[in-house]
């Protein structure tokens, strides 16, 4: 894809606003930057994550019961420790504070479970069209994500996904030059559509797409980074 930006973000959902905005500002170190009404009784309270944008969604009402999704932890570089620190938030998300550079991780690393090796596999080299580092671990411009094989990891064939809400790392977001581009280039190399493209005021154009285990990934084209959002 043409990425408006070289970090990819990655969002969750809670009902415990304060106290994971205690953890993730006070003990991961993340910077706040906005807050931004998303509707449906929702604030979204992003973060600086090493460029990358952490997007806190807090829900005032009880978010579903949904399967949990692939994105099973987070793993933050850090210039300041020497070897990785492992941490809870308040909802159970699991979180890994890293010396750059290890596992080649220089921003963030994202773990993903995955039913099938050999279709996440195939999905990422030859779909989503990223770079392969070896057999389970693949990069996105500066994000590096890591594949563990799990064959129980319960995944669905529903066009709808795990569910964009529920506890947990729920999505990740690519910024883009052009949605509409990438969207249908997507689908062309037989990938899934989450949802087909939409704009959001003057914010940003969107799309969603889903990996072969229902997990969402949001496509971005955002004015404060491309200055248009025209869909062609």
């Amino acid at each position: 894809m043409d990425l408006a930006k070289k970090c990819i973000d990655i969002g969750i959902y809670t009902n415990q606003r304060e106290q994971q905005l205690d953890f993730w500002q006070q003990q991961v170190g993340l910077p706040f930057e906005e807050l931004l009404k998303v509707g449906g009784g929702s604030h979204q309270l992003r973060h600086n994550l090493n460029g990358s944008v952490f997007k806190l969604n807090h829900s005032r009402n009880p978010l579903p019961e949904n399967t949990p999704s692939g994105y099973q932890e987070l793993l933050i570089a850090k210039d300041d420790i020497d070897e990785p620190v492992s941490l809870t938030d308040p909802d159970g998300n699991q979180v890994r504070l890293v010396p750059k550079g290890y596992k080649g991780i220089t921003h963030i690393g994202i773990v993903m479970r995955v039913r099938d090796l050999t279709e996440f596999q195939n999905f990422y080299k030859n779909i989503l069209q990223i770079e392969q580092i070896d057999a389970t671990t693949f990069r996105w411009a500066t994000t590096v994500f890591l594949l563990e094989e799990d064959p129980s990891h319960v995944s669905t064939t529903s066009m709808q996904g795990l569910g964009m809400q529920g506890l947990g790392f729920r999505y990740i977001t690519v910024q883009v030059l052009k949605v509409d581009e990438e969207h249908r280039a997507f689908l062309d190399r037989g990938g899934r559509e989450g949802d087909p493209p939409r704009t959001l005021g003057s914010t940003a154009r969107i799309s969603f797409i889903l990996d072969p285990d229902g997990n969402w990934i949001e496509i971005s084209q955002r004015a404060s980074l491309t200055g248009d959002l025209s869909s062609s």
